[in-house]
């Protein structure tokens, strides 16, 4: 089975978490692009009425081309589900997320949910975080003296590994907030809880890609079949 067999089969299995009336959060990526899909295709057959919280701009337009009403958590601050899509997830529903450089609209719609739901391949799955490059969200504004304090932030968490502005088609990315991201290339995250605590003190970084303590379940596509961590109840 393909990896977008996977995630479509993934996204499957989310969908049936959701029940007429519900108030979801929207996420972004290629996983979360086949739940919004599915949703879509659903409301049309049986008449299902939601409301999402997109996360991103590109959710946003997906989710208006398929007739899926849409509300901001100004009007709604309080969400049933967040189904989205993550870069790694450990054993302990620890993620990085990010790769879509939406994951400061991604973390701000997961916590204001009361469950957050991931849908996956099993390529996703680590023992360590870190393989995937974590990414840091930081404003333009200072952007040099900001990196040297990331830097001394990564080093004191016991980290190390190479930071790089990230660039799309020659240029540097913005996202959707008008900032830039650094992908901190570290391989190995040995304590996610202190890392992020010192980047979140970081003066210049709006946000990082370390989701911890956020996550309510997994569900993971395998070949094998669907395995949850985590309880869908």
């Amino acid at each position: 089975m393909s990896l977008e067999a996977l995630k479509h089969e993934a996204a499957a299995r989310a969908l049936t978490l959701v029940r007429d009336g519900m108030k979801l959060g929207l996420g972004t990526g290629s996983t979360a692009k086949h739940f919004v899909d599915l949703l879509g295709e659903r409301m049309r057959a049986e008449g299902l009425r939601v409301t999402g919280v997109p996360t991103s701009e590109a959710t946003r337009a997906q989710a208006e081309s398929l007739g899926i009403p849409l509300t901001t958590l100004d009007e709604t601050p309080e969400l049933d589900i967040t189904v989205d899509g993550t870069d790694e997830v450990d054993a302990r529903l620890r993620l990085i997320k990010g790769g879509g450089g939406a994951h400061l609209r991604e973390k701000i719609v997961a916590l204001a949910s009361k469950r957050m739901i991931v849908i996956a391949d099993e390529t996703k799955e680590v023992e360590t975080l870190g393989r995937f490059k974590l990414p840091i969200e930081v404003i333009p504004f200072g952007l040099a003296a900001t990196r040297r304090a990331v830097e001394k932030a990564i080093a004191e968490a016991g980290c190390a590994g190479p930071l790089a502005i990230r660039m799309r088609d020659g240029r540097e990315l913005r996202t959707d907030s008008g900032n830039l991201i650094l992908d901190a290339d570290l391989g190995r995250i040995p304590d996610p809880e202190g890392l992020a605590a010192r980047l979140d003190a970081v003066t210049g970084v709006v946000e990082h890609g370390l989701f911890l303590g956020i996550c309510s379940a997994a569900i993971l596509a395998t070949k094998d079949g669907i395995r949850v961590i985590g309880s869908l109840d």
